[in-house]
């Protein structure tokens, strides 16, 4: 899984066409891997509202992958194929929002020489992801509640009104409940973002995705540099017990780190900062045979398979060399596709034909993309 974007710049429309809808919907359900009940929870509830009309709001702490599951929603929906455009409220002052939402006239304000389109035109028939919706202040809490109402906006100096057929997602790590009672947040915009609410999890509440997290995020870091390096048993053990603050973000930021720092090799627990060593820990209110157990099971996908025979003689290396990864990659999908049909698609009965053990095959089912 790679790290929340924090890109302010609109989506075009002409990038979003060039993938078909299915491209883009296997891409965001990546995004959203995991085993966790609470995962699975979030990738459920983002399939039921996809394909409806309903303004979402997204919940969680800093780093969780807000805007991983809005472009989940917008990937889902029948606005797919149109823009999908992200603004970050906290980092656009104020006094430039307005502007930045709505767009603006030539000659609106000091500085306006030309006529500006806002995000929500950029938007038209896609989706609007309003990132820290809870620091936006009241004055523009009341602009953006009129869109929600009527479905049009004006631009700044304008007086031409623009229809807004534009999905709103919205997202916040702060309590707006509570920003309610304080004053600091409109509960009539409140109720009208939170049709649907979204609760994200931080990574603490579902650490059993932690393998599969690592695996995204160092195929995202191999595909993108280059760099090919792994983490041992031991190392993921000690990021399976620290608290991460950050969530997924620190996560992707220490794991991109870690390939800098060792490229090409493979990095134990004693490479891991000392810092994180220090704060990692089993859970003091298990007992010993339950942290054994739940360490197996979160290391599973990095262990060691036994070796097993041959099943035919080697061939002889071409002059020209060849691609071993793919030859292999074309092998272990030959193969999983043969114990699948030999098992009547009964995942735990092909594992066994393979010597794999069952959430070993799951994952390569997942990495190649096959139906069970």
């Amino acid at each position: 899984m790679r790290s929340v974007i924090e890109d302010q710049q609109p989506q075009g429309s002409s990038a979003e066409t060039k993938e078909t809808v299915a491209a883009r919907r296997r891409r965001s359900k990546s995004f959203l891997d995991g085993h966790s009940h609470a995962i699975q929870n979030v990738c459920k509830l983002v399939e039921h509202v996809a394909a409806t009309t309903a303004n979402v709001l997204i919940l969680g702490e800093s780093g969780t992958g807000k805007e991983l599951v809005a472009r989940a929603v917008h990937s889902f929906s029948n606005r797919a194929k149109n823009p999908f455009v992200p603004v970050n409220c906290a980092a656009i002052p104020s006094e430039l929002l307005e502007s930045e939402l709505f767009g603006h006239e030539k000659g609106a304000f000091t500085g306006a020489i030309t006529a500006h389109k806002g995000r929500f035109e950029l938007a038209q028939h896609g989706t609007i992801f309003l990132d820290e919706i809870g620091d936006m202040d009241l004055q523009m809490q009341a602009k953006l509640l009129r869109v929600l109402q009527e479905k049009v906006f004006e631009r700044v100096g304008g007086t031409k009104p623009i229809q807004a057929d534009v999905r709103i997602v919205a997202a916040t790590h702060r309590n707006l409940e509570e920003m309610v009672a304080s004053g600091e947040f409109r509960e009539d915009l409140f109720y009208r973002l939170n049709v649907f609410p979204i609760d994200m999890p931080p990574l603490r509440r579902r650490v059993e995705d932690i393998p599969a997290l690592i695996c995204a995020i160092t195929d995202r870091l191999k595909r993108d540099n280059g760099t090919n390096f792994s983490l041992t048993n031991d190392a993921v053990k000690i990021l399976a017990n620290y608290p991460w603050p950050g969530n997924v973000r620190e996560l992707s930021n220490l794991i991109e780190r870690l390939s800098i720092l060792y490229p090409n090799s493979s990095i134990d627990s004693l490479q891991l900062p000392e810092k994180l060593r220090n704060k990692a820990s089993i859970n003091p209110s298990s007992t010993e045979e339950d942290d054994i157990g739940f360490i197996e099971q979160i290391v599973e996908p990095f262990a060691v398979e036994e070796p097993v025979p041959a099943l035919h003689a080697y061939g002889h290396l071409p002059e020209s060399g060849f691609d071993l990864k793919s030859y292999i990659g074309d092998l272990e999908v030959h193969y999983i596709r043969e114990a699948l049909e030999a098992s009547n698609g009964v995942v735990a009965q092909a594992a066994k034909l393979l010597g794999l053990r069952r959430t070993t095959l799951v994952e390569k089912l997942k990495k190649y993309g096959i139906q069970r």
